[in-house]
């Protein structure tokens, strides 16, 4: 393994082995993390189960869900802003505790992550049906459409950095369309309930303490993936500062779309369907904008969740390329090989389409089910090695931030950020669901159960590695930017 050293602006810049090519600016980290979020991805996988689940007045929960995550975002800017560093979660509860429990976050972070590249895939594929004229797709061709989207993101994430720009860029245009102005429309024309109706519960009863609680955790799920700005950062200019930015404005805009478009439809959905529409959000907007405009809304949707299978599956070959540039994988030396010109973890990125397709093939079944209630548990798990990690940190008085604003804030924000996601990871894990399989109730739980237990028995494989690599917490060096690489001149090209 070879060492790369230069001396960048403010301190020496280490990297061990291979390098990532440093071409990303503010823009392209904000709008990864921005694609994965998705509000587009976020309302349509939560709005139907938390209207089923506790009314109109679930609407609640989003704003409760965000103001949560934007203390985990806040803590986790602050570690980027020191470590900006490929695999960001890997890597910040690596240098705040140790390899070992850096180790662990990064495998209970890869095997969430595989299966949340896999699920924008699947429901995805149920809005490209019918652009193709499948209008009553059954679950082989749909698992067929969600191939041929996870192909489509390997093409792009693993032949060419300005195709990972494009189809971010695509969809913000995309979500501002889609959220923000058919938003707008609906707010200004076609309101059907008042604002009382967030106030509402399931059927004629009122919102109740349960029913928040649910809605909160299904919530959870819509504001995941804002780390990912920080999974890119050693490809990010001006890394100790873009990379912070990205993490906590690309989360902060997600989730003020999401409150919005959410108001918007419940507002606007017909009295006589509310609660009684399997796919509200396609309901209203046929029974209020006509039927013409499904076609141009799927195509739009196809684009988010495509856009966010992109932005997952490019999070988690970092986080794959960081761990086995540091030896703590099989097969190591291949998961580092880059593409020669853009200097893409391509090998990383097959390995993890390889890996998402047997989840594509377990779509409708109850393990399948249960694999989704794992993505969601599972992030918060993940966030939680960092966040811990850097608690622990603040009260041993190491540093945590390469320039903190917070000041005196730090501390109490941190304890909160703590605190919410014990609270999220034991609310989404809590069985709920009367009459479903006691496995399914448990999914969660069961999930992560085996997650850790498999991971103890790959740690055995890796035990030795992991000890070379550990140090003393709060002696790994500062993690700054370094001075951009010149291209090779032609006299320097090799014959």
């Amino acid at each position: 393994m070879t060492e790369s050293s230069r001396t960048g602006a403010a301190t020496e810049y280490t990297v061990h082995g291979d390098e990532l090519k440093r071409d990303f600016g503010f823009w392209s980290a904000f709008a990864l993390a921005f694609a994965f979020i998705s509000p587009i991805i976020g309302l349509y996988t939560i709005f139907a189960l938390s209207l089923s689940t506790a009314g109109p007045g679930f609407w609640w929960a989003i704003p409760l869900a965000l103001l949560g995550q934007l203390l985990v975002a806040v803590v986790m800017a602050e570690a980027a802003s020191r470590w900006p560093l490929a695999g960001g979660v890997y890597q910040w509860s690596r240098r705040l505790i140790g390899a070992t429990y850096g180790w662990f976050a990064g495998w209970v972070y890869i095997c969430t992550l595989v299966v949340a590249t896999a699920t924008p895939a699947y429901v995805g594929a149920s809005f490209l049906a019918p652009l193709v004229g499948i209008h009553k797709p059954d679950n082989t061709q749909l698992i067929a459409l969600s191939l041929v989207i996870l192909a489509a993101a390997t093409a792009i994430n693993a032949l060419n950095r300005m195709g990972l720009r494009l189809i971010t860029i695509v969809s913000i245009s995309a979500e501002v369309l889609g959220s923000l102005v058919i938003g707008t429309i609906l707010l200004l024309f076609y309101r059907e309930n008042s604002l009382s109706a967030l106030f509402d519960g399931v059927g004629d009863s009122g919102l109740t303490m349960s029913g928040m609680l649910a809605a909160v955790a299904i919530a959870g799920w819509a504001f995941v993936g804002f780390e990912s700005a920080g999974s890119v950062a050693e490809e990010t200019v001006d890394a100790s500062r873009t990379a912070p930015r990205a993490i906590v404005l690309s989360l902060l805009i997600v989730g003020l779309v999401v409150m919005y478009s959410a108001l918007a439809l419940i507002l606007a959905i017909p009295e006589h369907s509310l609660g009684k529409s399997a796919d509200p959000i396609t309901d209203t907007l046929s029974a209020q904008l006509g039927s013409g405009i499904t076609k141009p809304l799927f195509a739009i949707v196809v684009i988010g969740f495509m856009a966010g299978t992109v932005a997952g599956q490019a999070s988690v070959s970092r986080v794959i390329f960081a761990l086995a540039r540091d030896e703590l994988l099989p097969g190591h030396r291949s998961l580092t090989r880059l593409s020669r010109r853009q200097q893409l973890p391509w090998i990383a990125v097959l390995i993890v389409t390889l890996a998402a397709v047997p989840m594509l093939l377990l779509t409708g079944t109850d393990l399948y089910v249960t694999l989704f209630s794992l993505a969601t548990g599972g992030f918060y798990v993940a966030f939680a090695f960092p966040v811990v990690g850097m608690l622990v940190a603040r009260l041993r008085g190491q540093r945590t931030a390469r320039s903190s604003r917070l000041g005196g804030y730090g501390l109490p924000i941190n304890v909160a950020a703590v605190a919410w996601l014990a609270f999220e990871i034991v609310n989404i894990a809590w069985p709920r669901h009367d009459g479903a399989p006691w496995y399914q109730n448990w999914s969660v739980t069961l999930m992560l159960i085996a997650i850790f237990t498999g991971g103890a028995v790959a740690y055995r494989f890796v035990r030795n590695a992991v000890r070379r690599l550990d140090q003393p917490p709060g002696t790994a060096p500062e993690y700054t930017q370094k001075p951009p690489r010149h291209p090779r001149t032609t006299e320097e090209a090799p014959k």
